[in-house]
């Protein structure tokens, strides 16, 4: 069995709002002057380190523990797994 490095990203579906990223905008507009930033949008990292017989098997561990645990709300989020070097 080798350890594969499992990153899930977690975010606000493109149609709903994040204020989260809405208020970082208003920063980087009001106190830093970057006029340049159009658009801020925020999500959630998290990073597993999964055993598994290859990189498949380990990517389907994790998305099934994302549904079985309600790790995102699938009516509000998206949710991407991805291994780290594949």
């Amino acid at each position: 069995m080798k350890t594969y490095l499992v990153k899930v990203t977690i975010e606000n579906k493109p149609s709903a709002r994040d204020p989260e990223g809405e208020t970082i905008l208003k920063d980087l507009l009001i106190k830093g002057g970057y006029k340049q930033v159009k658009a801020v949008r925020t999500a959630k990292l998290l990073k597993m380190w999964v055993e598994a017989e290859n990189g498949k098997d380990a990517k389907e561990i994790v998305s099934k523990l994302c549904d079985e645990l309600r790790i995102y709300n699938p009516v509000a989020h998206t949710c991407s797994i991805n291994i780290e070097g594949e």
